[in-house]
């Protein structure tokens, strides 16, 4: 059994369970084009981005670690990985890629979508997902099962319903394909969506809720990935109904500190999965980074702690950290919307 249904069986066992879930989210070719993986660190001097292969060998590299329980990739990565390479018959990590890619995540270099309000797309085909390849028979076990479906709302009638209108299709399709999700809210994407700052949280608590009132428990997803505004946004969701299972998205990349003390925060009000995708891929050295992580919600070691520990390794690695052990221990803003 993967780890990420060992956890979820016992979460929904024993709510007060302290199983936690981390899942690396390296979805992000299909957001940030040819910038996606991110640039060489430390500066090889070639003024370039990661390679699609080289991205490809880091997602290897971070399966093999054991630290992580799902690994969130595009459905073009996962044909590689889960398919053609069969890297996770054998390994305890869930495979999962990114079931839709609503217009705030096309985050061209050049283009302006993610200024717009969100409307809903879907590239992926969840039977190509599953077995390989959009002609393949539906007999066996699918390679890959679970996906991340991603909505924003915001405040926007026409662009809310729509969205809320490709849900309702997802569902259906998933269901008919027995595929499993779990589903992303993010804080809106637009400036001015009429909602003071300090009422987002509620907004988006509300918003999600609402959204899965109308479906049946048998359709829900298997857990919910939010921003973490703070602690009591945190654990008025994560009190309101023991069937969901609340996760965190990490935001912008930050500094060690604010990725590590974001989750201590998060787990402490009921947070129970943490999907981080440029807090790991922008680390100096992301197995460093998320062996802290689990560290963290294993119990093992304080945030502060951590921070002093990572850059003990990084030391140990020659590698030269972005900033020095004090400013990296600084809490900095991040950002709540996948954009920005």
């Amino acid at each position: 059994m993967k780890t990420l249904d060992k956890k979820l069986d016992n979460l929904r066992r024993n709510p007060d369970a302290n199983d936690f879930i981390i899942a690396d989210a390296k979805d992000a070719d299909m957001a940030w084009g040819i910038a996606a993986p991110g640039r060489p660190y430390p500066d090889d001097g070639r003024d370039r981005f990661y390679s699609m292969p080289e991205f490809l060998d880091q997602m290897r590299e971070m399966v093999a670690s054991g630290y992580i329980d799902i690994l969130l990739a595009s459905n073009s990565a996962m044909s590689v990985l889960a398919h053609r390479d069969q890297l996770f018959a054998d390994s305890p990590v869930t495979p999962a890629i990114r079931a839709n890619d609503t217009t705030d995540v096309w985050i061209s270099r050049a283009a302006n979508y993610r200024d717009l309000p969100s409307r809903p797309f879907r590239s992926s085909n969840l039977h190509e997902a599953q077995y390989g390849s959009l002609t393949a028979p539906s007999d066996g076990e699918p390679v890959v099962n679970l996906g991340l479906y991603s909505i924003t709302f915001n405040n926007d009638l026409d662009a809310d319903y729509n969205s809320l209108t490709a849900f309702k299709e997802f569902r259906t399709d998933a269901a008919a394909c027995g595929f499993e999700y779990f589903l992303e809210v993010f804080a809106p994407n637009v400036e001015d969506c009429s909602i003071a700052p300090e009422n987002i949280p509620a907004f988006v608590n509300d918003s999600l809720v609402r959204a899965l009132a109308g479906v049946g428990r048998a359709h829900w997803p298997k857990f919910l990935k939010i921003p973490y505004f703070g602690p009591k946004p945190m654990e008025e969701l994560a009190a309101y109904d023991s069937d969901l299972i609340v996760g965190i998205l990490g935001g912008g990349s930050g500094t060690t500190y604010d990725a590590f003390k974001q989750l201590s925060e998060a787990q402490k009000y009921g947070a129970r999965v943490a999907l981080y995708g440029r807090k790991i891929k922008d680390a100096e050295h992301p197995l460093s980074m998320v062996k802290y992580l689990r560290a963290i919600v294993d119990g093992n070691i304080t945030a502060e702690e951590a921070v002093k520990a990572y850059h003990g390794d990084l030391q140990k690695l020659a590698i030269a950290p972005k900033r020095d052990l004090q400013h990296d221990s600084e809490l900095t803003a991040t950002e709540l919307s996948y954009a920005r």
